[in-house]
Formats: C-alpha cells, sequence, structure tokens
C-alpha cells in the first residue's frame, strides 16, 4: 500500500516553500503536495498513485476585520444623517468636525488588532496555528486572536489604550484580596472578566485535555523598559514582542493535535 494513505502522510497545498526528498524538485509555496509528518518533508505528486483528496485549508480571516466594518458603518450613518440633515452646509460640517469616541474607539480598536495580526502571521507554521476575529455562536461578542501552539491555546484580546498597564491589589489578610487592572488612571478590570468568559468558551471546544490560556496584549501601552508584564486571575497582561516568545515555548501538544484543535475552533467559531 503507499504510504500516503496512512496518517504519517497526507496531502496538502504547502505554506512554506521546500524540495521533494525523493527528486529535488522545486515546490513553491502552496503547492499540492505530500507532507511526512515523521521525517517532516514533502514529496511530488507525481511520486505517488493513490494520493488522498487534500484536506480543506482553514480560513484563518483577517485580524480586526469586524472592528474596521463597524468604524466603516458608523462613519458613514453620522455622514449620512449629517447631509440629509443639512443638505447645503453638510459637507462643510463634516470636514470642521472630528467623529465621536464612540466611533473613533472602533478604528483605534481595528488598528490594534491589525497591527497584533501582522505580528502572529508572521509566526505560523505547523506548531503554531493562528485564527483571527472569530464570532460567538449566540452573541455579538467576538474573540480578537487565538493561536494553538504546543503549550495550548490562548485566548488574545487585543487592546490600543493609551497610559502605562499595572496591577493594583487590594485587601489581604483581613479583607479579601482584590486584583484590579489599571492602565494609567483607568479601570480595566472588566477585560479580564472578558477573557476569562472567551476561555471557558474555548475550552468547550477543544476539551480538557488542551490547556486555554488568556491574554490582555496591549499594543500602544506605555509598558516600562525593564520588565512590565504580569498575571491577573490567570490571564497574561503583556505586549506584542513579549507575546511572541509565549508562543513559540516547546510544549507536549504534537502537530497533529494542534492541526483537529485548529480546525474545530474554525469551524465552531467562525469568521466575525
Amino acid at each position: 500500500m503507499d504510504d500516503t494513505t496512512t496518517p504519517a502522510a497526507k496531502r496538502m497545498r504547502l505554506r512554506y516553500a521546500g524540495n521533494c526528498r525523493i527528486c529535488e524538485a522545486a515546490l513553491p509555496a502552496k503547492t499540492e503536495a505530500v507532507y511526512e509528518r515523521e521525517t517532516k518533508t514533502v514529496r511530488c505528486l507525481t511520486h505517488d498513485h493513490h494520493v488522498p483528496e487534500p484536506v480543506a485549508e482553514v480560513d484563518i480571516s483577517e485580524a480586526g476585520s469586524s472592528a474596521r466594518r463597524e468604524f466603516e458603518r458608523r462613519k458613514a450613518a453620522r455622514e449620512q444623517r449629517i447631509r440629509d440633515k443639512h443638505p447645503r452646509l453638510g459637507g462643510l460640517i463634516l470636514a470642521l468636525s472630528d467623529e465621536p469616541q464612540s466611533t473613533t474607539a472602533w478604528n483605534a480598536g481595528a488598528v490594534g488588532e491589525e497591527r497584533l495580526g501582522r505580528r502572529l502571521n508572521s509566526l505560523q507554521s505547523e506548531t503554531c496555528r493562528i485564527l483571527h476575529d472569530r464570532r460567538i455562536p449566540g452573541s455579538r461578542a467576538n474573540i480578537d486572536q487565538l493561536a494553538v501552539t504546543p503549550t495550548g491555546v490562548y485566548v488574545i484580546d487585543a487592546k490600543r489604550y493609551s497610559g502605562r498597564p499595572q496591577l493594583r491589589v487590594e485587601g489581604g489578610l483581613l479583607r479579601p484580596r482584590v486584583e484590579r487592572l489599571m492602565v494609567g488612571r483607568r479601570d480595566c478590570t472588566k477585560l479580564v472578566d472578558g477573557v476569562l468568559k472567551q476561555i471557558e468558551i474555548v475550552r468547550t471546544i477543544v476539551g480538557d485535555p488542551i490547556p486555554v490560556h488568556g491574554v490582555l496584549c496591549f499594543v500602544d501601552a506605555d509598558w516600562p523598559l525593564i520588565g512590565g508584564s504580569f498575571t491577573t486571575r490567570d490571564v497574561q497582561v503583556l505586549w506584542p514582542k513579549r507575546l511572541q516568545p509565549t508562543l513559540g515555548s516547546p510544549g507536549a501538544l504534537d502537530a497533529d493535535v494542534i492541526d483537529r484543535a485548529h480546525r474545530d475552533l474554525a469551524t465552531t467559531l467562525p469568521s466575525a
């Protein structure tokens, strides 16, 4: 039996360029070929007679796409309202006025997600699978980013806030301990609550054997030169460059488990 019918090999579109292990022919990225998991090599389809159908590629979506659409929708709706109310002066009013903060916040959020998304895309490999902007069924909420790695699934919430993230601890010996996430003078503790809810949703999809981690990634915050990252209620608070080695850490999950979890998440949490 041809060994492409075994779980050790599968037909797929290559994410990265390579060379056939048999004839050494160049295989550009996106070429259909057979990937051999045990040897981590590829070979041409011309060397196989019983190649199984290729596995469908996962649509990882675009980072910040839903936030970008909401910003554009609100901006267009405001422009239409002003032009309808002031047919002659609408253009001048728009030129001299700014978008309300409730609208610009969507743009800021989209930019933060897009910037983090580009960094995450550069990390993609057989053992680091990314998903962007996933819709939570039955809810208007979405998950900004997901990364499936050897150490588990990372639920990543991207934020573009000014100010320095800090952990404020209240209480202790005589009073209950309370942890608050502060960004500058702004109490952002609810962001931690949001990530914890997303973790529970992801955990029901991938199952208990796969660890699920929470991350709040502040893109433009005022981080100190030394240190700065911290953990509150098991949610890591850090910045994009600090996140990179975390996602690249070795762990117990192999490429097959990572691929299966990635596909399960993509199917259950569609693009927003």
